[in-house]
């Protein structure tokens, strides 16, 4: 429920930008010069999405889709995986998996990807703050979450790797998995650059599992593994070779941080795809789909594993299986259009503490680097999923002019007591300052569906009530008011008053 005034806007330019002019016609000419012009829908201060321009929910507003077929190719590995994936390992090979912190992704995967839903959630997603924008705030996928859903390790340190050439590619292949020089050049030739091909690591692996080369089996194993989930790239068939240098020492891989490495790399496959010229998504879609399926309860078709009551410290992703959705893309835009905060499970793994206890580095601000891809991590744009009061945050990093960056992830207790000494504990879960949406429908572009095409207008901030903090109880709400809207029941009619009342006792609870 929002309530608010539409305000016309006047006219636009060739490329959709409003003038500023336009919008405030009072200000001094010098003033209007100075400052940005804005977009129909937002954003109206372009200071903060830079990279609007050519994101893909600009050319949605005005019905310009990527292609024809509407959704993302998105790179999904489970049903490979599970026909790879032994159901045990021999012992010797067993040791080194646990202890190099990959085991958990063994069984993460989902069969299929819902490529619809993801493609409707990419769609939302801007690189220049790290988060998905939501028509009441901004969300994103954090530490904590990678944490609850892979169970893969948050601390540790970044890799900084070497370049790889096609050379080197064979003589790593040489002299990490076991194979022949001729072996390795045919390979390598045939992938066309420093790659390695998923199924040829997985008959390496089969290979010298049954000669018991096992540190040979156990990095073609690995690298198979990392390739076809957290590394997963465009390709959908091969790996970069420069991985490979991960696993060189066994038992020393257990020191880096898996779970930086994992959301380093999807958001930047997150950036890319949420361009307009972008028609396919890297790193791990499961991760991202189950991300949904926790923090958004009635979007999307799922299969449920287990209740997470019944959990006995498996990855939460492992509670989801895949279930054929019946929406599309263009289905699911005005569904995530009309989303409140009371859709949302804010803390969706406050029952999974026993076997992951929340980590105070997950509120660590700054950039996180894995390779030569570094990316902005700003949990003070999400504080609600912490269980902190959301404020307007501070302006967003430029992480291309970072210098110190594995000094700030040591030193990160300094930027936590920053990102939460501005905020206090939430009284109810999606509590903000007073402000705070009226700041973000300046900055954002909340909704991704004009309400007229012919007639471009300014979103209205919304106005939402607290909302039940139960889950059960939020459920129930979304329910009722589901109905409601879909009937167009005014609270005035009689005949649905009793469906009000039920409502607004919901909401009390």
């Amino acid at each position: 429920m929002y309530t608010g005034t539409l305000k016309m806007v006047r006219r636009r330019g060739a490329d959709g930008r409003i003038p500023v002019r336009t919008l405030d016609r009072g200000a001094s000419s010098s003033a209007v010069a100075a400052e940005p012009t804005g977009y129909p829908g937002g954003p109206y201060d372009t200071s903060l999405l830079v990279k609007y321009e050519h994101h893909v929910a600009r050319h949605i507003w005005f019905g310009e889709e990527r292609g024809p077929k509407k959704e993302l190719k998105v790179a999904g590995h489970g049903l490979k995986l599970t026909s790879r994936v032994p159901l045990a390992l021999p012992p010797q090979m067993e040791s080194w998996v646990s202890r190099s912190g990959l085991a958990s992704l063994q069984r993460t995967s989902l069969n299929k990807i819902d490529t619809n839903l993801v493609s409707a959630f990419v769609e939302r997603w801007h690189l220049e703050t790290s988060s998905f924008h939501m028509p009441f705030g901004k969300m994103s996928i954090t530490l904590d979450d990678i944490a609850c859903l892979l169970h893969l390790p948050i601390r540790g340190i970044f890799w900084s790797p070497q370049d790889v050439t096609e050379e080197l590619a064979v003589e790593l292949a040489v002299d990490y998995l076991g194979v022949s020089q001729g072996q390795a050049q045919s390979h390598v030739r045939s992938c066309r650059g420093s790659y390695y091909k998923l199924e040829w690591l997985y008959d390496i692996f089969v290979h010298h599992r049954a000669a018991s080369s096992w540190a040979y089996a156990t990095r073609a194993y690995l690298l198979m593994l990392v390739g076809s989930t957290i590394f997963a790239d465009k390709t959908f068939t091969l790996v970069e070779a420069r991985y490979l240098l991960l696993f060189r020492d066994l038992d020393g891989c257990s020191g880096y941080s898996w779970g930086a490495a994992a959301l380093v790399t999807l958001y930047r496959y997150l950036g890319d795809a949420s361009m307009y010229s972008c028609k396919q998504l890297g790193g791990y879609p499961t991760l991202l789909q189950c991300w949904i399926h926790e923090y958004f309860p009635t979007v999307g078709k799922r299969g449920e594993n287990w209740n997470p009551a019944g959990n006995c410290g498996l990855p939460r992703a492992m509670r989801w299986s895949y279930r054929q959705g019946v929406l599309k893309v263009d289905d699911l835009r005005p569904i995530l259009d009309e989303l409140t905060p009371t859709d949302v499970i804010w803390r969706p793994f406050e029952d999974h503490r026993a076997w992951r206890v929340f980590d105070e580095i997950c509120l660590y601000r700054g950039c996180l680097k894995w390779g030569e891809t570094v990316v902005p991590y700003l949990p003070d744009r999400c504080l609600r999923q912490f269980g902190y009061r959301q404020y307007v945050p501070s302006p967003s990093l430029d992480c291309m002019m970072a210098t110190d960056i594995d000094v700030d992830w040591i030193s990160y207790h300094q930027s936590v007591v920053d990102v939460i000494g501005s905020s206090s504990v939430a009284t109810t879960p999606s509590e903000v300052v007073d402000g705070y949406l009226e700041w973000y429908y300046r900055v954002s572009h909340p909704r991704l569906v004009p309400p007229h095409r012919d007639a471009p207008r300014e979103v209205p901030v919304p106005v939402y009530d607290a909302g039940p903090s139960d889950p059960d109880w939020a459920r129930v709400s979304t329910l009722i008011r589901r109905y409601l809207r879909q009937v167009n029941a005014e609270e005035e009619d009689p005949q649905f008053s009793d469906l009000f009342e039920a409502l607004h006792i919901s909401r009390s609870h």
